[in-house]
């Protein structure tokens, strides 16, 4: 974006953007859900494999314009910050459930298993940054390549978990499944380019996100690490949100779930392309103290869920689970904590 557009009109663009990606957002767990069906997948791997993939756009397309225009660290902590954001959608998205905590509705091995990968690559990002590295080839860093790497070898465990589960939950719920709206007959082509347009709507706005976010970082005085660790990783999640809730109304948990974790790992992917389009040092070895707290409070958070998982407690306090409760909490404290350390 311009440097002589006023930080109002950065601010109304922000707004709009950020309107056409939760419209896009909202339509797209039905189609995610009748592309499952189409091809077999279970909820949790379509959840991470299309629904996370399409939701992480935003945040591609914010990472790489930041890089471009000279800001790699707005761009990881974009990254960063919807990473503890997402989880947070989870946290806020059990309200809908109300009854039962999201966690212990949960009777799938392979979303469990995506929140242990992504605790894995949190942890990975954040020694990456204290322990700093060279670059390979130019820009791109050793620790970026190796978590490109571990992001895809998530993937294909995921996938085997899915279509070869080694435990299953003893008296998994039995809560139904709401009947989506809309057409189960959909062809072949309706449905891709459906998702494709929906994918387009999604990326555009994006790239308007990250220039606006830019802008209104230079122009307010935060900075770029609270800007974007808070207004661009709020907005880029707007997908994630919408889709979060959409599949708990309609009480398909796993596909709710297991779009949070994959949007994680994808996006933790972006780190790889932030090398390769910023200019100068790899970004992970310019990240300092911010950066590391970042990734260790979306690492935190993801373990909360993944001890919600595993324990499934069936108790509720405000229409929440305990885990809930506990990774809001953890946000707030661990978000000013963040603010504090960029004040003069």
């Amino acid at each position: 974006m311009d440097g002589d557009i006023s930080l109002t009109g950065a601010i109304a663009a922000f707004l709009l953007a950020a309107a056409a990606v939760w419209w896009a957002g909202s339509r797209l767990p039905r189609h995610v859900v009748i592309l499952s069906e189409k091809t077999g997948l279970g909820q949790g791997l379509a959840g991470m494999l299309v629904l996370g993939g399409i939701t992480s756009l935003p945040e591609l397309a914010t990472a790489t314009s930041a890089a471009a225009m000279g800001a790699p660290l707005l761009a990881l902590n974009n990254i960063l910050g919807s990473a503890s954001f997402n989880i947070l959608l989870l946290a806020l998205a059990d309200m809908a459930l109300g009854s039962r905590p999201l966690t212990s509705v949960i009777a799938h091995p392979v979303t469990l298993i995506q929140g242990v990968l992504g605790m894995l690559l949190l942890a990975t990002v954040a020694m990456a940054i204290v322990v700093g590295g060279a670059g390979v080839h130019g820009p791109v860093g050793l620790w970026s390549t190796g978590i490109l790497i571990l992001c895809i070898v998530s993937l294909g465990i995921s996938n085997r978990s899915e279509r070869r589960p080694m435990w299953i939950v003893l008296n998994p719920p039995d809560l139904g499944i709401m009947a989506d709206d809309g057409p189960k007959d959909v062809g072949w082509t309706p449905l891709l380019l459906a998702l494709g347009g929906l994918a387009a709507v999604v990326l555009t706005g994006g790239v308007v996100l990250a220039s606006a976010a830019d802008r209104i970082a230079s122009g307010s005085g935060l900075g770029v690490g609270v800007v974007g660790l808070t207004f661009a990783a709020a907005a880029t999640s707007l997908p994630e949100l919408s889709a979060i809730v959409g599949a708990v109304r309609h009480k398909r948990y796993e596909l709710a779930v297991g779009e949070v974790f994959g949007s994680n790992l994808f996006n933790l992917s972006i780190i790889f392309i932030i090398d390769l389009v910023a200019r100068g040092d790899p970004v992970l070895a310019r990240a300092g103290t911010f950066e590391a707290v970042a990734a260790l409070l979306a690492l935190a958070m993801s373990g909360i869920f993944v001890l919600g998982l595993i324990e499934r407690r069936d108790r509720t306090f405000l229409w929440m689970g305990e885990d809930s409760i506990a990774a809001i909490a953890l946000y707030i404290v661990g978000t000013v904590y963040l603010i504090t350390l960029r004040l003069p």
